[in-house]
């Protein structure tokens, strides 16, 4: 095999998805940060956050999911030169963003009482239940935020979001530090400071984005005129179609790691603080192969755009290619560190708390190995549904991620983690299998469509 024809294409696929990568990042930023210095707290507070998100990510992961329909239809009428659809487009998809930011809140908030349901220490259920209701909110503001970013990532624009994102990060960290800990004059507010800071900085980061993207003269052309009179059914229609199955898909594999939150926490609050912080070590890494998983969505959708299915072909593979190469490299840090990254989110100098770090150091140091080996598979996964939804492909890989996840996945986790000695191991082990079993069948559903699309442009 010829690897220099992919190989080649490694430079414009980084060129364009570092700036999501890093946007990325910095959503996750946000996370690490409210870990970080509500680790300082106490490991209630640790496991009280880390549950409040598995309410919150999966909400989000619907916001982001649907956003992203907007991204190959913007870069397949940026293909076609046509302004008036691309205009259009992100006026619909902005539209629908907000009501689904909406809607999504209220879920959440109205979802709490499940909390008491689900065998979880009763002290961490206490302390989330406020935190929830702010970073619910916050939700709103994210999936704006998401309808003007997937934007401009269709327009190939994919660096105006990392610096909104940068923006509110800054923000982010001066109102955590002051609300958590009460300095400066502002009160002592702990979790429920973590998320006010959260709730601040993500309406200052749609605003941020808002302001860079009409700045540019480029852009200045799709933000003038808004109006109701101009929404059309068939187009809110064609958003929906393609947003559902893409919110599907993201929400199984969430739900699918929020169930593996809960589940810990079902084992005991170190447990629960131990999974959270293997969590968002891999949720980092995650991202970069989100990130690419975006490139490969806007580059497979320009090539399809001018019927290019040769080199929609060679793209693909190179940006695959590229993910293995990456999280092979992650998965060998996690293996070296895997002792050692865990002090990064626990407060090793109070005495009072030296017992319980030193369960959730060992039980995270297991977990980061199961993690490096699941780094592949998950990176595989989300770069090829990336390309599928650069096909437009989004009901077969919906039912493709539901079986992966939910009849492979979670009953292994179930297993593993309840009847098992493995515990918390035993449910990363379930995660492994699901996101693995993802990987090889969404490739070969990519490989399908693609040779099928290709046979029938030769037979033209």
């Amino acid at each position: 095999m010829n690897f220099s024809i992919y190989t080649k294409e490694f430079s414009y696929n980084l060129k364009l998805a570092y700036p999501v990568i890093l946007g990325m990042l910095g959503h996750t930023l946000i996370g690490i940060v409210d870990n970080f210095m509500v680790g300082n707290l106490g490991s209630t507070e640790l496991a009280a956050v880390s549950l409040g998100n598995s309410f919150i990510f999966i909400g989000m992961s619907l916001g982001i999911g649907f956003s992203t329909a907007i991204t190959p239809l913007v870069a397949e009428a940026d293909a076609e030169k046509d302004e008036n659809k691309i205009r259009t487009l992100f006026h619909h998809g902005l539209l629908l963003c907000t009501i689904l930011g909406i809607i999504v809140c209220l879920l959440i908030i109205l979802s709490k009482p499940i909390m008491r349901l689900m065998n979880q220490p009763t002290a961490v259920v206490e302390l989330a239940g406020p935190y929830i209701d702010w970073v619910a909110f916050s939700l709103i503001p994210v999936i704006i935020f998401q309808g003007y970013k997937q934007f401009a990532d269709g327009l190939s624009h994919t660096k105006y979001s990392m610096y909104a994102i940068y923006l509110a990060n800054v923000v982010h960290i001066f109102f955590n530090y002051v609300l958590i800990y009460g300095v400066w004059g502002f009160p002592k507010l702990g979790i429920v400071g973590a998320a006010l800071g959260t709730v601040i900085s993500r309406i200052m980061m749609v605003i941020f984005l808002h302001y860079i993207l009409q700045k540019q003269e480029a852009l200045q052309c799709y933000f003038k005129n808004f109006s109701f009179d101009e929404i059309r059914k068939s187009i809110l229609k064609r958003i929906i179609n393609l947003g559902f199955p893409s919110a599907m898909q993201m929400l199984f594999e969430v739900a699918l790691f929020t169930a593996a939150i809960w589940l810990s926490g079902t084992l005991g609050k170190n447990s629960q603080a131990a999974n959270q912080i293997a969590l968002t070590l891999s949720s980092s890494t995650f991202m970069i192969a989100m990130g690419i998983s975006v490139a490969a969505m806007i580059r497979v959708s320009h090539a399809k755009g001018i019927k290019d299915f040769t080199q929609l072909i060679i793209i693909a593979r190179s940006i695959f290619l590229l993910t293995v190469i990456l999280e092979t490299i992650f998965a060998l840090v996690f293996i070296i560190l895997h002792n050692y990254l865990p002090h990064l989110f626990l407060n090793m100098s109070d005495a009072s708390q030296a017992l319980d770090n030193k369960e959730i150091i060992i039980i995270a140091a297991k977990l980061l190995l199961v993690a490096a080996v699941f780094q592949i598979s998950d990176g595989i996964q989300v770069v090829v549904l990336g390309a599928l939804r650069g096909l437009q492909d989004v009901k077969i890989p919906m039912y493709i991620t539901f079986v992966a996840y939910w009849v492979i996945g979670f009953p292994t986790s179930f297993y593993l983690g309840k009847y098992t000695e493995l515990k918390a191991v035993g449910v990363w082990i379930g995660l492994l299998a699901g996101l693995s079993a993802a990987a090889l069948f969404l490739y070969i559903r990519f490989a399908r469509m693609t040779r099928k699309l290709l046979l029938e442009n030769t037979e033209l």
